[in-house]
């Protein structure tokens, strides 16, 4: 192993089971102060069906989308033509993520285990999100940032896990093959058999699913019971070091 990387959500922090009310009450906030006044119910509801769609087809295309479009989807849908570049859905987009932060909390004991592998590995993070700013600012408000030297959001790069080329953008960044590089993430397909398919070693990470602890909110947060593949399981910090400790050759999946 030469350099090891992260999934952000369900594995370096944990969201609030209110978060997601809290972004969806601060978009529909900003689009009300700019004017576009809609029934809350309606549009809540179209904006669901809207971002479902788009996510659903992501998943299938590897291609990543972004909250604009599920919000000037949603928005027509309800009769009013605003393009996904109006400054309007810009403010709302901004509205809706910052309650983000301030509902992420650090996985017991984070800071210290990216500390202790930082001095042995390059380390990098691998996140699906939609909108890159606010999961800098996450990485920024939690202390992590300084920590990776490689950072790959799928709303940068254009592609979402579990497509290869999502993992290649991070070997890449940290100048490894696949075969050399540890991966750590929660999400069973995205992360433990998308790392598994692109090359990469996956440990799957189960604090949040032992802990009996909401999945970070999302239009579509459901998971697979468990990964296609045979994988290492751990779902405490101490535990992954202790395997990181055992050396290479017991890291083979």
């Amino acid at each position: 192993i030469k350099a090891i990387g992260f999934d952000l959500f369900n594995t370096l922090i944990t969201m609030r089971p209110e978060a997601l009310d809290d972004a969806l009450g601060r978009l529909w906030d900003s689009l009300q102060s700019n004017g576009l006044r809609l029934e809350r119910d309606a549009f809540l509801e179209a904006h669901r069906k809207a971002a479902l769609g788009h996510i659903l087809t992501a998943r299938k295309t590897g291609q990543e989308t972004h909250n604009r479009l599920w919000i000037s989807q949603a928005l027509g849908e309800l009769g009013l033509s605003v393009p996904p570049d109006d400054p309007r859905i810009s403010q709302a987009v901004t509205a809706y993520f910052s309650a983000f932060s301030q509902h992420a909390s650090l996985i017991p004991d984070t800071l210290d285990m990216l500390a202790t592998l930082g001095q042995q590995y390059p380390l990098g993070l691998l996140s699906n999100f939609t909108h890159p700013p606010a999961a800098r600012s996450i990485l920024d408000d939690t202390g992590m940032s300084e920590h990776f030297q490689a950072i790959v959001i799928s709303g940068d790069v254009g592609i979402r896990k579990p497509h290869p080329g999502s993992f290649s953008a991070l070997t890449q960044a940290l100048g490894v093959a696949p075969d050399e590089m540890l991966y750590i993430g929660d999400n069973p397909e995205a992360d433990v058999d998308g790392a598994y398919q692109a090359g990469i070693r996956p440990v799957w990470m189960t604090y949040v699913r032992d802990n009996n602890l909401a999945f970070a909110p999302g239009v579509s947060a459901e998971q697979m019971e468990s990964p296609l593949v045979q994988s290492l399981r751990v779902n405490t910090w101490s535990r992954l070091l202790d395997l990181v400790d055992r050396g290479r050759e017991k890291l083979t999946v």
